[in-house]
């Protein structure tokens, strides 16, 4: 009700929010699946995200407060850890990267917001208050009171100050300069062959230059 400006009522939050819905499925899933009823947990969680479109594993840890606006799309893994007072909007993954064991995913701290089809990949931290724009892909940790933007996202404010070595519109493009460095190598591998191909001639040349004055 307080972050909803759509929201009219309690009662319509309850029967209508698949986000309320989802968590309110979760809180039951989390509590089985901490007391060993894991296939029952998860079997709850299942039903709910076919229903809302939100998949929340039973593991992950859920805070107070936490609100998931229209929330189709959302997926939340098995370690993933929501403080309380954050909001999360559609098509957010709080995922792992495929190559960590046991903690998996990431932690948000309180109040963090994540933008509509934001990624946040891998177990580290985002700190309190911290703002992931829309789209971002975030592979480390973001600092409290900061925003991260981009593919891969980059840290552009912190406590609404910008950072004096990060300039806030001209980017460098990661693509771009991942471009730049093979077309260095590739310069570097055709010097490398060209020499090795006039090795020979040079030789030929030195021996006749040899001969020419031996004799």
């Amino acid at each position: 009700m307080a972050h909803d400006p759509a929201a009219r009522s309690r009662f319509e939050v309850r029967m209508l929010y698949p986000g309320y819905k989802a968590l309110m499925s979760h809180r039951r899933a989390s509590w089985l699946h901490r007391h060993g009823f894991k296939l029952l947990a998860r079997f709850i969680s299942q039903r709910s995200a076919r229903r809302t479109g939100i998949e929340i594993h039973p593991g992950a840890t859920i805070g107070r407060g936490v609100m998931i606006d229209h929330g189709h799309g959302v997926v939340i893994g098995e370690t993933a850890e929501v403080g309380d007072g954050c909001m999360i909007y559609q098509g957010v993954t709080l995922g792992g990267t495929g190559k960590d064991k046991g903690k998996r995913h990431p932690t948000l701290g309180r109040g963090v917001l994540v933008g509509a089809g934001a990624k946040v990949l891998g177990p580290f931290t985002v700190g309190d208050n911290a703002r992931i724009a829309a789209g971002a892909v975030v592979l480390s940790e973001v600092p409290a009171n900061a925003t991260a933007v981009g593919v891969p996202a980059k840290v552009v404010r912190v406590a609404g100050q910008r950072p004096p070595e990060l300039d806030q519109i001209h980017y460098d493009d990661p693509v771009a300069q991942e471009l730049l460095r093979l077309r260095g190598e590739i310069e570097l591998l055709r010097s490398a062959v060209s020499e090795a191909v006039s090795l020979p001639q040079n030789a030929a040349q030195a021996d006749s230059a040899i001969i020419k004055s031996e004799e």
